[in-house]
């Protein structure tokens, strides 16, 4: 071997040191946590404006927003699966069908849009079967009617946000993420309340901010996407057409992603409604609970997004080792994010609680109660969104829908049987669901143990690239 030889080695050897290590995930998972946030926050400070209207407005927003999302989630978990195909792609070195994989998740878009107005029809009328009280009822069917008409902006944001995550340029997505958070918090207050001239619309201010906030967000991808960069790099003039082979393998490998969002809304989206038709009090200590499990779960799901994002480039580049170290990368990233939140729930549920004025002392308690069983609950999920993400990257989308819908299911009966059945308290209502919840997380980890998806291959045959030139190319596009 002569000495270029070995410098060459060398070079090589480092390159697969820093591959699927914590350093390489933070720079693709932190954007997405900031991006995961901002979409937090702009729920978030929603129900937090609405809660200084009144407690019936903030759950209505909260019972709204959910049902809207319903209705969405089916396509928009369909679409996200764009991610592990793009980055698969990029992986086995064929960068001209990254783009093309976004087209058809556009026209999965388009052609969703219609159905799910037509499924609002049917949410609409469960509203009016769910014995809510009616001074909520109104507010929420509001709040829904104007949300489901701007979802099309939700698809086709899901849309570029998965193709800029698989490639790795997930700080886009973060910029656009921002601009679409302080835009709706700016348009909430001027709107809910009446300031700066404009009409005081309440909830339905809400609603507008979210859609102003959404449209300026998608504008932000949509430049990036026809960028000169973006279109030389990956020859985006020759995507814009319809390919049966890449639609076929996003809905064969995305339905069970877009399924498993639809059943898990479904359920979750009843087990609100259950809570909230108990009484004023459970409504308004639950919708406080949820705000704040919200504002924990969402940051997982940035990290969520970095697993299947690496998962998915090594395993198209048939690395199925390098695959698991981003695995675990995001498992170790995920602990630390989650024992901070853990204290929280734990020490200062009081300070969390407050922030929503919940003004009735029961209310007060049964809501402190509640986040601190969240917490039990916190450390488990991290392990659920690390291990479902990396089966998903890999292409087994199958059983990690089956693990989630199930838990979800189970959960729901568990809540009717404590709550409507027996008649017991809520509180021991939302334990039996944390409880369900940390006993599924454990058949998610022994599917990514059993390491049935190392075999698996969404895109075969990956084009032979060498490891520097190619790190340092994905590196490169990482930073713009």
């Amino acid at each position: 071997m002569t000495q270029g030889d070995e410098i060459k080695a060398e070079v090589v050897d480092a390159d697969l040191d820093s591959r699927g290590s914590v350093r390489e995930m933070l720079r693709i998972a932190l954007p997405m946590v900031v991006s995961s946030s901002c979409h937090t926050c702009m729920t978030f400070v929603d129900r937090w404006f609405l809660s200084r209207v009144g407690p019936l407005h903030m759950s209505a927003a909260m019972g709204g927003g959910i049902a809207s999302f319903m209705c969405q989630t089916f396509f928009v978990g369909l679409i996200g699966y764009t991610t592990a195909i793009v980055a698969q792609y990029l992986g086995a070195g064929k960068r001209d069908r990254c783009p093309l994989a976004l087209t058809q998740a556009m026209l999965v878009a388009w052609v969703g849009y219609p159905i799910i107005l037509l499924l609002s029809l049917l949410v609409r009328r469960m509203f009016d079967v769910s014995g809510l009280p009616a001074g909520q009822l109104g507010l929420q069917k509001e709040y829904f009617s104007i949300l489901i008409y701007g979802s099309i902006l939700m698809m086709m944001h899901g849309s570029l946000a998965s193709y800029f995550s698989g490639i790795g340029r997930t700080r886009v997505v973060m910029l656009s993420a921002l601009v679409a958070t302080v835009a709706n918090v700016v348009a909430n207050y001027a709107l809910i309340y009446g300031e700066w001239g404009f009409p005081e619309l309440g909830i339905r201010g809400a609603a507008y901010g979210t859609l102003i906030g959404s449209f300026l967000g998608l504008m932000v991808l949509v430049g990036m996407y026809l960028g000169r960069t973006n279109r030389l790099q990956f020859a985006v003039g020759k995507s814009l057409r319809f390919s049966g082979e890449v639609m076929k393998k996003l809905l064969r490998f995305g339905y069970p992603a877009g399924l498993e969002m639809f059943l898990n809304l479904m359920a979750f989206t009843t087990m609100v409604t259950l809570f909230h038709s108990d009484s004023e009090i459970t409504s308004t200590a639950v919708t406080i609970v949820f705000n704040w499990d919200l504002v924990s779960f969402m940051p997982l799901v940035g990290i969520q997004i970095g697993v299947t994002s690496l998962v998915g480039r090594y395993m198209g580049a048939g690395r199925p080792d390098i695959a698991h170290r981003a695995t675990m990368s995001g498992l170790r990233t995920g602990v630390i994010y989650a024992a901070l939140v853990f204290v929280g729930f734990v020490f200062f549920p009081e300070v969390l609680v407050n922030m929503f004025r919940p003004g009735n002392p029961e209310t007060f308690r049964m809501a402190v109660v509640m986040v601190r069983l969240a917490s039990l609950y916190v450390l488990t999920d991290v392990a659920i969104i690390v291990f479902s993400g990396a089966l998903r990257g890999a292409g087994d989308t199958f059983w990690a829908m089956c693990f989630s819908v199930g838990a979800h299911w189970i959960m729901l009966s568990a809540v009717i049987m404590v709550l409507h059945v027996l008649k017991l308290s809520p509180e021991l209502a939302w334990g039996m669901m944390v409880t369900t919840f940390m006993i599924f997380s454990m058949f998610v980890y022994l599917r990514y143990r059993g390491g049935k998806w190392r075999n698996r291959r969404v895109v075969p045959d990956p084009v032979e690239v060498i490891a520097t030139d190619h790190d340092q190319d994905f590196h490169a596009m990482t930073d713009i």
